[in-house]
């Protein structure tokens, strides 16, 4: 009996970022499904079956409740899109690199299908594996191995376009069961009353620009009290600039008109900009009145 093994390799980023800590218990964490081909025995990222696993995977978490964002659309503007085999190294680095939404989990997993040929008939086994990962840490969030109960059945003479295609059938039962036991696994950590997902509930780009620490610190107080409020957290603070991942049921216009509303209750001049979700308000710097001069101080 010939035996023909084909290795099919993925991985799924997944970052724990501040969502583990006590400032963003109550936030849920945002999840990127990344594919990892490095392997030139892998199935490559533009093979259907890669496909068809990425979205099983994708709404197996997506049902379990969790923010599931896809890598084309959160990378699409400075990345470049296509690229196949690519390593851990760079899975982790564009991960990192993402802002909008940041993102928290990391699951690294790994597809391989073994395939014993006989004069008739193919028998055909495939194993998962995946671990969890906190990429700003490293830690080990928890592990994952699954059988393909009892393998299946193809071509006698199927080679590997055809081993290939095989496994792409058998694809979305494999990818429901991962994604399955990837969400119990992740549900103890984020499914308190606080976390769970609320229908309706958009991500918005929040900008404050040139607006000192105390003017932001007064800002945030009142991005709590705002209708449909959520969550919130910070994506980048410096001295006169700073920028949020805000959560919330509430309308576009409706928080258009709250941050204008904003403005003008803590008498500060400025102006909201609106493009697609991001919102970027600007500070409109005047001219302090010249001093007066009296004579009698010289």
């Amino acid at each position: 009996m010939r035996k023909l093994v084909l290795v099919t390799t993925w991985l799924i980023p997944l970052f724990c970022l501040l969502w583990m800590t006590q400032a963003n218990a109550a936030d849920r964490p945002n999840l990127l499904i990344m594919g990892e081909d490095a392997d030139d025995n892998s199935i490559p990222r533009n093979h259907d079956a890669f496909t068809r696993v990425l979205n099983a995977l994708s709404n197996q978490l997506h049902e379990g409740g969790f923010d599931v964002f896809d890598e084309t659309a959160v990378t699409l503007d400075n990345f470049v899109q296509g690229r196949v085999r690519r390593t851990d190294a760079e899975l982790i680095d564009i991960a990192k690199s993402i802002s909008r939404p940041p993102i928290d989990v990391v699951i690294l997993f790994s597809i391989y299908s073994i395939a014993y040929k006989t004069d008739y008939t193919t028998k055909v086994h495939a194993r998962i594996q995946g671990r969890l990962l906190n990429v700003q840490t490293g830690q080990r969030l928890g592990n994952v191995e699954i059988d393909y109960p009892g393998g299946w059945n193809t071509q006698p003479n199927c080679e590997t376009d055809c081993l290939l295609s095989s496994v792409g059938d058998h694809a979305k039962i494999i990818a429901n069961d991962v994604g399955a036991i990837l969400a119990a696994k992740l549900s103890w950590l984020v499914h308190t009353p606080e976390t769970m997902p609320t229908p309706g509930v958009m991500a918005y780009n929040l900008i404050f620009d040139d607006f000192t620490q105390q003017e932001v610190m007064e800002f945030e107080e009142y991005l709590v009290i705002f209708s449909g409020y959520e969550s919130h957290r910070i994506t980048y603070g410096g001295a006169t600039r700073t920028e949020y991942w805000y959560k919330s049921d509430i309308s576009n216009a409706k928080l258009s008109r709250n941050l204008n509303k904003l403005l003008e209750r803590l008498h500060i001049n400025g102006l909201v900009q609106v493009a697609g979700n991001t919102y970027t308000v600007k500070k409109i710097g005047l001219r302090a009145n010249a001093p007066k001069l009296d004579p009698r101080d010289w």
